[in-house]
Formats: structure tokens, sequence, C-alpha cells
């Protein structure tokens, strides 16, 4: 780094539309709506997101699109409109928030044993190689050779089986495997982009670095926002295998101060746009 403190990446895409929006809503959700009750107001969501620069047509795009797979649902309250989390979304958000907050970057303790997957689906089934990707990376995998994949969370094989259930790879195969020889320097460089990662990292303590909170709602929002990709790019690999200087333990440390500095006024902020005061007629839903 040279120095200069780089804003966060959200705050670079803030414009991108309701794709953009929508994922912002599930930081939202998770952050606020599951711990504060699970429901909250249009106008609620729709001053929060103007604040982060998201135009209102987005996030009721966003909104409706989230509703529409199942995750919120809608009541009306006169003229206005307040969302509450269904059991899959709480479910969802339940689980994903716990991954985030419990992410460290590195794996203590490891054991020396590896989860081993061969699970090549079919060129044609696009869903099942996009959720495989994703789903098998969200639980530290990485790929060295296709349909093989790796990971150091041996503690994992009931959710990677489930997953393989979900995708309906045929002929997928599961080990619980020692390293036996080979330099596995090598294999964690053909598994996973490491520099890559680090290079983000370096980029989320830039952007963090700063204890000044302005906007609380707004800055934890970011935060949060900014960490939960980590635990989807990053395996957590124990710290025998990762390169020296690794940076996602001090990222992890800074996030977890920062979440502690920031949350309580947010959240007190987030509970007071969520009263029972009257709306004016612009933040009517």
């Amino acid at each position: 780094m040279d120095g200069r403190t780089e804003p966060p990446a959200l705050s670079r895409r803030h414009s991108a539309g309701a794709e953009s929006a929508r994922g912002l809503l599930f930081t939202v959700l998770g952050e606020f709506v599951l711990p504060t009750g699970g429901s909250a107001w249009t106008a609620a969501f729709i001053e929060v997101f103007a604040r982060l620069g998201v135009e209102e047509k987005a996030i009721r795009q966003a909104l409706a699109r989230t509703a529409a797979d199942g995750w919120i649902g809608a009541e009306r309250v006169g003229r206005r409109t307040r969302w509450h989390l269904t059991k899959a979304g709480d479910r969802l958000l339940t689980e994903g928030t716990e991954r985030i907050y419990a992410f460290a970057s590195s794996q203590p303790d490891w054991d020396g044993r590896w989860l081993l997957v061969l699970a090549r689906p079919q060129e044609s089934d696009r869903a099942a190689r996009h959720l495989l990707r994703t789903r098998l990376g969200w639980a530290g995998f990485g790929s060295p050779a296709p349909g093989v994949w790796v990971s150091t969370h041996a503690e994992r094989q009931h959710e990677v089986e489930h997953v393989l259930h979900q995708a309906g790879v045929a002929g997928s195969q599961v080990f619980i495997a020692e390293h036996g020889s080979g330099e596995l320097p090598d294999l964690t460089a053909q598994s996973w982009d490491l520099p890559a990662i680090a290079r983000q990292y370096e980029q989320f303590l830039a952007g963090f670095s700063s204890p000044a909170v302005g906007d609380p709602l707004v800055r934890l929002t970011e935060l949060v926002h900014a960490w939960r990709r980590f635990p989807a790019i990053d395996p957590g690999l124990p710290a025998e295998l990762l390169p020296a200087g690794w940076t996602g333990a001090k990222a992890a440390d800074l996030f977890a101060t920062r979440h502690a500095d920031w949350s309580h006024q947010a959240v007190r902020h987030w509970r007071e746009l969520n009263g029972d005061q009257e709306l004016s007629p612009a933040g009517a839903a």
C-alpha cells in the first residue's frame, strides 16, 4: 500500500442498479432487520439506501425480487408497507451472519486432514456448476484440477454432501484424506489465488483504517458489506499453508473492532427509522 486511504469498493458501486442494491439489501437485512425483530418499513430502507447513494427505484426493485424469491414478505398497513423475514429468510440470514462474524481468515489447530471432493457436473448443466462453484467456495474449497475440490475443513463433510445433493451431481465422491507427498505450497497455489485475496484484504484495511464514523448506519453497512465477501473467497487455511505476512488476520481484527465501535449507534438509528412516528408523504410506501 502507498499510504493513501482508498474508499471501500462498495462506495464506488452504489449506483450500479438493482443487482447491486439487492446484494446491499441482504447486508441490511442481516445486520439490522434480523436482530431487531425481523421486520422494517419501506421508508426505512429508502432512507438508508438514499444515504448510501442508491436510487429509490433500485431498492424497490430489490425488495420486490427478494420477496419473489421467498426471503421476505410484505404487509400493507394503511398507505405503508412493512416487510418481514420469512422462515427461509430468517434461516438463511442467521446461518450467513454466523459465518461472517465468526470468520477469522485462518484455521486454528488444523489436524492435517483434508476434505477431498470429486464432482464434475455436465458441461451443459450451468445451474449445477454455478451452485457447486459458489457453495463449495463458501465452504472453503479450492479446485486444483477440473472436477477436483479440496479443503482443510474436514468438519464440513455433511455441508458438502448437502451441496452435492442439491446440485444433483451424479457419481460424486467425498474423501477424508491426509497428504502423502508433493509440495503443499504448489497445491495451495493451484487451488486458490491467495495474492488476489491478499490485495482485497489490503483494500479493506485501507478503506476502514480511520475510526471516524460520520453516519454510523452508513458506515456499518459499508463495513459489513465489504467484509461479507471474504468467507466466500478466502478458504480460511491454517497458518502453515499461508504466505508470510498474511493480512487476513489483521483485517479480521479490524472488522471486529470497527463493528464493535459502530454497531450500537447504527442499530439505534435503524430503530428510530422504524419507529411508529407518522411518515411524510415522500416516505410513504
